[in-house]
C-alpha cells in the first residue's frame, strides 16, 4: 500500500504534471498541499476517473490541503482540534483498505513562520504545539497512523544545502526543531530516516538556481507511529519531477517533490 505526499504548489496550475505523476507512480492514498483553491475549484473527476475518493479542505488563493484515497475513507476530520484557524492545513481520515488493516492518515501544510520573529513565527509554532498535543490523542488509541507533508521544518544540517546560512530562518531556528522533535520524540518514526542516510532534499526553490545547484532542503516528512512503523516496508523520494524538463514542458513544476512510504 502505497501513501504519498505532495505539496502541489497550486493543484490547478499544476494539475497535467500532478496527472503525469499519479499514473507513473500509482499511489493507493495521497495527501495533498498547498492547492490554492477552494473545494468546489478542486478538479475532482480527473482522479475519481482513477479511481479515488476525494476529500478537501481548500482555502482561495492560499493553502488548501487535500486527502485522495482508492479506499473508503471515514471519520474525516477538517482542522486541528482545539486550535481556532482561519487557514486550511490539516485533513485527517481513517482509511480502510479493510477491516483488518485500517489506519489513519493525517495531512498537513505546517506555517512558514518567516519572517522570524514575530507575529507569522508565534502562529508557527503556536500551530506546532496543537499538533503535538493532537498526537498525543492520538498516540493514547495505538492505532497505526501517518503523519504526512510540507511540515516547513529542516530536521538536522545535512537537511539543507548551507545549514550556516539558515539560523535565523523560521525552518531552521532553534526553537522549530525543538518543536519538531518534540514531536517526534513523543514515539513517532521520521520514515526516510529509517533506510536513507545522508543528504537527501524534496523542495529546490525556484529562485537563484536552487535546482541547477541542488541547492534543496528536506521539508517534507512521513511521521509514523509505532504501529504504522511495524508495517513500513520502504520509501521513495521522487526527485524528478522537480525537473523543468522532466514531463509537460507547458507547466512548471512545483517547487516540492512527492515523497512516498509503502506499508505492509
Amino acid at each position: 500500500m502505497k501513501i504519498a505526499s505532495w505539496n502541489v504548489n497550486s493543484i490547478n496550475a499544476r494539475l497535467p504534471r500532478v496527472l503525469e505523476w499519479f499514473d507513473h507512480a500509482k499511489p493507493d492514498v495521497c495527501v495533498l498541499q498547498e492547492l490554492k483553491c477552494v473545494d468546489e475549484k478542486f478538479p475532482r473527476a480527473p482522479f475519481e476517473e482513477r479511481g479515488f475518493n476525494i476529500e478537501s479542505f481548500g482555502q482561495k488563493t492560499y493553502n488548501g490541503v487535500a486527502l485522495l484515497s482508492r479506499f473508503p475513507v471515514e471519520d474525516v476530520l477538517r482542522g486541528l482540534p482545539n486550535f481556532e484557524d482561519e487557514q486550511s492545513r490539516y485533513i485527517e481520515a481513517l482509511i480502510m483498505p479493510d477491516e483488518s488493516a485500517p489506519f489513519r492518515l493525517g495531512g498537513l501544510y505546517l506555517p512558514n513562520g518567516n519572517p522570524a520573529l514575530g507575529p507569522k513565527y508565534e502562529y508557527k509554532l503556536s500551530w506546532m504545539k496543537a499538533l503535538t498535543a493532537h498526537t498525543q490523542n492520538l498516540l493514547a488509541q495505538e492505532e497505526a497512523f501517518v503523519l504526512a507533508g510540507d511540515f516547513n521544518v529542516i530536521p538536522q544540517p545535512e537537511d539543507v544545502y548551507a545549514p550556516e546560512r539558515w539560523h535565523d530562518d523560521a525552518l531552521f531556528r532553534l526553537e522549530t526543531r525543538d518543536a519538531f522533535f518534540e514531536l517526534v520524540h513523543l514515539g513517532l518514526t521520521d520514515a526516510l530516516r529509517v533506510y536513507e542516510d545522508g543528504v537527501i532534499y524534496t523542495f529546490w526553490d525556484y529562485m537563484r538556481g536552487a535546482w541547477q545547484k541542488d541547492h534543496g532542503l528536506r521539508i517534507d516528512h512521513h511521521l509514523l507511529s509505532p504501529q504504522a512503523t511495524d508495517r513500513l516496508k520502504s520509501i521513495g523520494v521522487d526527485k524528478f519531477t522537480r525537473d523543468p524538463m522532466h514531463g509537460d514542458q507547458s507547466v512548471k513544476p512545483s517547487d516540492h517533490v512527492p515523497i512516498w512510504i509503502e506499508l505492509d
